[in-house]
């Protein structure tokens, strides 16, 4: 198995979409913040995670991981992986006027896909209780003034796990963090096994961050990884 890691394309999204959905098919922070499985739409789902994707190939750092050698079954070179990654941003800088375009861009597509699909069993107070407590324990733990590469999302196929194929999703932003002497970050929704492969990679667990929606807690534990010497 030869794998590639290379910036996502338009042409890739279908692919990266599958990955994302077999890989978190189970993931207890899905489950938490779409507790209604009835009420789930797997079709709004793709098209709220292809808009993400679109923004993403514009504003964040995006990859996937493809062997050149296997086909997915309308004969394209099939996305095993992807992971996504936010730039560093100074604590002091302010949004660039692009910036705030696509921020009102994704808000303005996000608006349009609920009035056509719904929620889709998306449960939006949980939605928001995630997005205060990451809010907090991001403006906590990041005290770095040079900022932070973070870890938006790493997924890998089931069909394709073991392979070190994640390793690779994660290797081509912490190479480049060391050799600019950045921290990078990361919020895992497991942590059996994630936090082991996580602390080989060079991450260690500083906090863990409870989603707390009347008892019923989504645990995500956040971890740091400082820049290694480059030689």
């Amino acid at each position: 198995m030869v794998i590639e890691i290379t910036p996502m394309t338009e042409d890739d999204i279908p692919g990266a979409v599958e990955s994302i959905q077999q890989a978190f098919a189970n993931d207890p922070y899905n489950h938490w913040i779409y507790n209604d499985r009835s009420a789930f739409s797997p079709d709004r789902n793709r098209v709220s995670l292809r808009i993400r994707c679109l923004w993403g190939i514009r504003n964040a750092l995006l990859f996937v991981a493809k062997d050149p050698a296997i086909h997915d079954e309308n004969g394209k070179v099939k996305v095993l992986g992807i992971s996504m990654w936010m730039p560093p941003r100074p604590l002091n800088q302010k949004e660039t006027w692009d910036e705030c375009f696509q921020r009102w861009w994704v808000w303005a597509k996000q608006i349009r896909m609920n009035l056509w699909w719904g929620r889709g069993g998306l449960n939006v107070k949980r939605y928001w209780i995630w997005k205060r407590s990451q809010a907090s324990v991001q403006s906590e733990l990041w005290t770095d003034s040079s900022g932070y590469y973070f870890c938006n999302i790493v997924t890998v196929l089931p069909s394709a796990q073991g392979k070190g194929i994640g390793k690779l999703l994660f290797n081509v932003v912490t190479e480049r963090a060391d050799k600019e002497g950045r921290r990078c970050y990361l919020e895992s929704s497991k942590d059996e096994p994630n936090i082991r492969i996580y602390e080989r990679i060079g991450f260690c667990l500083v906090k863990e961050m409870n989603c707390d929606d009347d008892g019923e807690v989504c645990k995500l534990f956040c971890m740091i990884r400082d820049p290694r010497l480059v030689e």
